[in-house]
């Protein structure tokens, strides 16, 4: 049988527990937090002074601060992308019945749906961006689409997010916490709960990759090798300014990520460190002889690519973005 006809055997066997881990954890819209909870209420006589208070605020935070809160949020309403892109993985099927597999990846972006949302709104009141040059990028983004380099391949593809989850867990929750050191409680907090959506969907990806290595533990081993050694590619990677070249902001943006410590090539490191303990890669039993090669190479990854991030050095010149306006933040 073909590895192709092997991952489709897979996803089809663990489909049967789908809605038991939908149920885990994807919350409800009704009960799930949503934007207007941390947003000014125009239905309220207070709704001008809470703008103001944003306003004044935000003043408060400095020019990198705003420039990683821009990217993160245009990373965010990337969503068009991911969901079209986890929709053709082998497995998910949105048209014979929409399988349980077509449905979680649904709900998934009803969920991060709100993310984009909530920090689309804040930044358009907190008056310390140029929105039209955001909305430019964003459209940018969602055009370009992206490459993650895990082709249809389910069992990459939750490598992937499995990762990723967590990294944009790590971000925003360092970036609530900038938020709340200037004395900016709600944006603290708004980041704060969307980090911990992150962090809830990240345990769930991770759980479909544990699912899978018990059923199929070579495969998903070899999955996991390609991807570390390909190196985790961020969504964002073709991140553009108006009038630029696809990617050309990438970079200048992941500098400014990692000059204010919200995200580093360390937390990278990390993350891999994470992911080979939780899935507990030094006791995966009944591999065959190309996947323990690509364990051992696993194991060994970490204190490699740590010694690389150690020589890293970042510019300590900040890259001027049409996002924000230097003028208006100190």
């Amino acid at each position: 049988m073909s590895l192709k006809n092997v991952r489709l055997e897979v996803m089809k066997f663990l489909e049967k527990d789908v809605e038991t881990l939908i149920e885990k954890y994807l919350i409800e819209p009704e009960k799930i937090w949503q934007p207007t909870d941390f947003l000014p209420n125009p239905d309220s006589d207070q709704f001008y002074n809470q703008i103001e208070e944003i306003r004044e605020l935000s003043k408060e935070l400095p020019y990198d601060f705003w420039v990683v809160l821009v990217g993160d949020m245009i990373t965010e309403e990337a969503l068009p992308t991911y969901e079209s892109w986890l929709m053709d993985v082998e497995g998910v099927d949105q048209v014979n019945g929409q399988n349980g597999w077509s449905k979680w990846v649904r709900q998934w972006t009803a969920e991060e749906n709100r993310h984009g949302d909530v920090l689309n709104k804040y930044l358009y009141l907190s008056g310390r961006v140029n929105m039209r040059e955001i909305e430019v990028t964003t459209q940018h983004l969602i055009a370009d689409g992206f490459d993650i380099g895990t082709d249809r391949d389910p069992y990459k593809n939750f490598v992937y997010t499995s990762f990723q989850e967590l990294a944009t867990y790590i971000s925003h929750n360092r970036v609530a916490k900038i938020a709340r050191k200037t004395g900016n409680k709600q944006l603290g907090k708004m980041c704060q709960i969307i980090s911990g959506d992150e962090m809830r969907h990240h345990h769930a990806y991770s759980d479909f990759v544990d699912r899978i290595f018990k059923v199929d533990p070579s495969q998903m081993m070899m999955a996991f090798h390609y991807m570390m050694k390909q190196k985790i590619t961020m969504p964002a990677h073709f991140l553009r300014e108006s009038g630029d070249k696809i990617g050309t902001a990438f970079e200048e943006f992941s500098n400014t990520a990692q000059r204010i410590g919200v995200y580093t090539s360390k937390d990278y490191v990390d993350i891999l460190q994470k992911l080979i303990d939780r899935w507990e890669i030094d006791k995966i039993t009944n591999l065959d002889d190309e996947a323990e090669k690509a364990r051992d190479y696993l194991m060994k990854l970490p204190s490699r690519m740590l010694r690389l991030a150690d020589r890293i050095k970042i510019p300590e010149n900040s890259y001027q973005f049409k996002w924000v306006n230097p003028a208006i933040v100190k």
